[in-house]
Formats: structure tokens, C-alpha cells, sequence
């Protein structure tokens, strides 16, 4: 029997043991550590927290969330203490992880970003930048992600203020997320990361009224996983930056798409909600799909030559 494939790589210059992140919010791993112990291994080769924003936040009215068929719908409004708040009680526990930390932000300006930026990006223990841009930009109105020249500026304003990675996170709420993607790259980012979740409501039963507190909120899980697909693919053919895809990945086999793709890494979000360990299955299950196609390593890397590609 040979050897197990080789599933490490590199992100933004990182060093992973495995391509499986996170997705930003999915997952508590402070109170993992409560529940499990600081000794608990995580199942994933880096973690990304919780959007933080520069001041406290204390999220949206509920009810918060409402299962749909295939999906889950969240309204949660990014409760968290803010960026003092996350330095000084949040950030401690999470430098203990011993994997890389990507923070991810959002800022309703251009200002709150470079806030946010300076504060998170001159800490040691911070690996990376997730920029969560589906916010307004409350001096244009626009929403920064579904915006080229937005992204183009705002990636270059906060370019000159870290050298830390800076990871995009696209919103798929839109026609076409190439353009924005590629102003992303121009602007100086390091990677970007989609998708993120799809706009959606639902109705309380028997009434025609919403059922979620905010009134909708972003379906999850394996609904999105074909749109997650389409973008994935043609973002990461478009491109030189890597790609970084989510959306509804539930078994080794999804994981491998997103990769066959072009995504350089992947992240579990929802599978996560209902089974804390999915990310150490999913990652088991890469594995045997690998050895399966008589592959020693990931799409893309020297040992995987021959993996049909999906790509174009």
C-alpha cells in the first residue's frame, strides 16, 4: 500500500497542513477550547475569526436562523466586541490555536477598514487579513464588493498600511464577480476568497410575514454549492492570485472539486453547525479520494498530474 497523498500547501506565502479552512463565523473555537480543551485539535490547517468591526456590535434581532431545504438561512448581524474588544479578550485565546490566524474585518468606510487594518495588522500573532466587503460604503452608498472601483480602492488604500496578506472575501450578489475580483488583485490583494452566502428569506409558517428578526439574511450549505461552483471556476481562471472556495462543501469529494477548479484552498462553513468534526472528515475523505485517482498530492502541485481539469 503506498504512501498517504501529500494534501499540504501554501497560502499568501503560509505554510498548510491541509488546504481546509473555516468559514469566518462557522465555527466558536474559544469555546471549543472550553468545551474540549486547549489539547482539542482543530480541524482545520489555519482559522479564520469571526468578522470583527470597529466598534461593538450586538447583531440582529431574532429569531437568527431558519433551516431550508439543503441550506440554512443566518441572519446573525456580525454580534462581536468590536476591534478593542477582540484585542484584548478574543485575540489571546486565539493565538493558541497553533495554526496560522486570519482576522477577518468589516467597516462601513474606507476609514473604518484602515481602522481596523492598522490595529489587526501590527499584532504578531495575526497571519492574515480577511476583508469582508458586502458592507455600504456610507459615503458612496455602494456596497464595496459589488463594486470594482470600490474594491480597486479600498484594496489599495489598505495595501500601504500592512505587510500582512490580505484575503478578499467576494459577495456572490452579483451578475459576474470576475470584474470585482480582479480589481481586488489590482488593488494589491493577496487572495481572494467566495463564496459567500447568497440573499434569502423565509416566511413564518402559516403567515405571511418574515420569519427571521432582520427580515432575510444569506442562504448556506449545499444549496449554493453549483452557483459556488460556476464562481469558483471562473474567478480562479481569470486571476493570478490564489483562490480560496466555500460554498456547501459537505464531503471529500466537494472538497476535491473546489480544487480541481483552480481554488488553491477550501473552507466548511455550514457542515460545521451540525457536526463540529466535519472539517477532520472532509479532510480524511480528500485524502482517499486522492488515493483513489492514483494521486500522491493536490490538484495543481507536481503529484497530481494527470487530474482532468475543469478550469477553462
Amino acid at each position: 500500500m503506498g504512501d498517504a497523498p501529500d494534501l499540504s500547501t501554501e497560502l499568501c506565502g503560509i505554510p498548510l497542513e491541509h488546504p481546509i479552512l473555516n468559514g469566518s463565523g462557522t465555527f466558536d473555537a474559544i469555546a471549543s477550547q472550553r468545551a474540549f480543551g486547549e489539547r482539542h485539535e482543530l480541524p482545520f490547517s489555519a482559522f479564520v475569526s469571526k468578522t470583527i468591526t470597529p466598534e461593538p456590535r450586538a447583531g440582529n434581532p431574532p429569531p437568527r436562523l431558519y433551516e431550508a431545504p439543503a441550506g440554512m438561512i443566518n441572519s446573525i448581524g456580525l454580534p462581536n466586541k468590536g476591534v478593542l474588544g477582540f484585542l484584548e479578550h478574543d485575540l489571546p485565546a486565539l493565538a493558541r490555536l497553533e495554526v496560522p490566524l486570519v482576522v477577518s474585518v468589516m467597516a462601513p468606510s474606507r476609514e473604518g477598514f484602515e481602522h481596523l487594518v492598522e490595529r489587526v495588522g501590527g499584532r504578531a500573532e495575526v497571519a492574515a487579513i480577511e476583508l469582508n466587503v458586502s458592507c455600504p460604503n456610507v459615503k458612496s452608498g455602494l456596497i464595496v464588493g459589488e463594486q470594482p472601483a470600490e474594491t480597486l480602492a479600498l484594496c489599495e488604500a489598505l495595501r500601504v498600511l500592512t505587510e500582512k496578506p490580505l484575503i478578499v472575501k467576494l459577495t456572490p450578489n452579483i451578475a459576474d464577480p470576475v470584474p470585482v475580483a480582479l480589481a481586488a488583485a489590482d488593488g494589491g490583494a493577496d487572495a481572494v476568497s467566495l463564496i459567500n452566502t447568497l440573499r434569502a428569506a423565509a416566511l413564518a409558517p402559516g403567515r405571511a410575514e418574515p420569519w427571521l428578526g432582520a427580515g432575510s439574511g444569506g442562504l448556506s450549505g449545499p444549496a449554493i454549492r453549483a452557483v459556488a461552483l460556476d464562481q469558483v471556476r471562473r474567478v480562479a481562471a481569470a486571476v493570478e492570485i490564489p483562490v480560496i472556495g466555500m460554498g456547501g462543501i459537505e464531503s471529500g469529494t466537494d472538497a476535491l472539486d473546489f480544487l480541481s477548479l483552480g481554488a488553491t484552498a477550501v473552507a466548511v462553513g455550514t457542515a460545521s453547525f451540525r457536526d463540529p468534526a466535519a472539517a477532520a472528515r472532509i479532510r480524511a475523505e480528500l485524502a482517499a479520494e486522492l488515493a483513489s485517482r492514483g494521486l500522491s498530492g493536490l490538484p495543481g502541485s507536481a503529484a497530481a498530474e494527470g487530474l482532468p481539469s475543469t478550469s477553462t
